[in-house]
């Protein structure tokens, strides 16, 4: 696969995906993880979040911007890891405003306390199990019956 094809199955993966899961790291090493909800959902690369400028996450994408970004569908799951950047720009938190994001701030997108979190991707790793997870136990139960190793469907490690 090339580039280009990596990205597009990752992108694939995660278009309809909403919740994921960011992991930061605090000052003192503690890795920290919390459900945050993706703005764009066509992934070039990019995945943006809208947070609290005097939140913990901003504070500690700061110090140490190396993050890691989970998310977990009926068949696949994705786990991304990037380079963080609190962006505070008015124009593409207008573009990325919608309803959701308003029960988390409910003073829209001039708010000055509401930034933008933008994870650069630099790899992904994926598991895709065609079927879902019917398919999935089926595959699990076939293994145990037959008691050949179980085949979970496709991982791959990405460079993105």
């Amino acid at each position: 696969m090339t580039s280009n094809d990596e990205t597009r199955k990752v992108a694939e993966l995660l278009k309809d995906e909403r919740i994921a899961a960011l992991t930061t790291t605090a000052l003192d090493g503690t890795l920290m993880s919390r459900p945050m909800a993706m703005q764009e959902v066509e992934f070039d690369g990019d995945l943006w979040f809208f947070a609290a400028r005097d939140s913990r996450k901003v504070a500690q994408v700061r110090e140490r911007p190396q993050v890691n970004v989970a998310t977990s569908g009926s068949s696949s799951w994705v786990s991304l890891t990037g380079i963080a950047v609190v962006i505070d720009d008015l124009a593409k938190k207008q573009k990325l405003w919608n309803k959701a994001v308003e029960a988390w701030f409910p003073d829209g997108p001039d708010d000055a306390d509401v930034v933008l979190l933008r994870v650069e991707a630099t790899s992904a790793e994926y598991w895709n199990s065609p079927g879902g997870r019917v398919a999935s136990v089926i595959s699990f139960a076939k293994a145990k019956l037959t008691g050949q190793a179980y085949d979970g469907g496709e991982n791959e490690r990405v460079d993105l």
